[in-house]
């Protein structure tokens, strides 16, 4: 899996998978109208890259180095940890029928915290380079809770003025609100029925190219902030790292250990990013 493949991927995310995260984002009010079956279920889906598309979502967003602020500063810049799956799908009669996780990775789902009243899809993709994902691709045995994704947490830190900061809460895959099957059910029905609802849209009209897409590209859900992270936006020479690793293997002493190293650890993505 190569990351210049992603270009040909269609780039959606998913809303509010993780307790407490909206509320820490300032965007629990706007989500008020959103009813869901269960408490704790995610809001729904929104895209924040669609290849050839009639709007800012055209914009190829990602980078593996970099975050580019454009200028945006004032708006309130926050990254957000994640880990994003690399999926096949399957799209017949304008359905999609199947979502076959086959990789995962270290994402930043970097958002503007600005309240507008727009599309949530409007605070992702303000340019390119405005979001994060490490190059270090995990392939997927199975996507169940027997698979290797129940072994792996995430973790995240800025550095800022020579002082590292834990940013988002150490958090373990499986305590995502929904994952493996349950998730992996609910995308398929959430592309295929969500109607456009408070900062949500209505996801068949991002999806006319859908047959020549080479995957999906979904971004799981941002985890909990740090103290720190909930009260610091980001500013120009920050150095942000997010890393999913197999917590049975490495310690977070382990990981912060290896923060401005340049060794690569086995069983782990790690995306390292400096604010310009």
């Amino acid at each position: 899996m190569l990351i210049e493949e992603l270009k040909n991927y269609l780039g959606f995310a998913v809303a509010g998978n993780f307790a407490g995260h909206l509320g820490e984002a300032g965007e629990a009010d706007e989500f008020k109208v959103i009813k869901t079956e269960e408490k704790d279920a995610p809001k729904g889906l929104f895209p924040f890259y669609i290849k050839e598309h009639d709007s800012f979502l055209s914009t190829y967003p990602i980078s593996h180095k970099e975050i580019y602020t454009h200028n945006r500063e004032e708006d309130k810049i926050q990254a957000e940890p994640e880990l994003s799956l690399i999926c096949d799908f399957v799209y017949e009669n304008k359905r999609v029928i199947d979502i076959v996780p086959k990789y995962f990775s270290a994402f930043n789902d970097c958002s503007l915290r600005v309240q507008d009243g727009k599309k949530l899809s409007t605070k992702k993709n303000w340019g390119i380079k405005t979001k994060g994902i490490s190059k270090d691709f995990i392939k997927i045995d199975n996507f169940t809770e027997d698979g290797i994704l129940n072994k792996y947490h995430l973790s995240s830190f800025i550095k800022r003025d020579g002082k590292l900061h834990n940013y988002g809460t150490i958090s373990a895959v499986k305590s995502y609100s929904y994952f493996f099957t349950q998730l992996k059910d609910w995308m398929i029905e959430k592309f295929n029925t969500q109607e456009d609802c408070g900062p949500l849209e209505e996801l068949g009209q991002f999806m006319k190219k859908a047959e020549e897409a080479k995957g999906m590209l979904i971004a799981s859900g941002a985890t909990a902030y740090s103290e720190f992270g909930k009260r610091n936006f980001l500013k120009k020479g920050d150095e942000l790292f997010i890393y999913v690793y197999n917590a049975r293997r490495y310690s977070h002493l382990d990981i912060i250990n290896n923060i401005g190293s340049s060794d690569n650890l086995d069983e782990c993505s790690r995306l390292h990013q400096i604010v310009k």
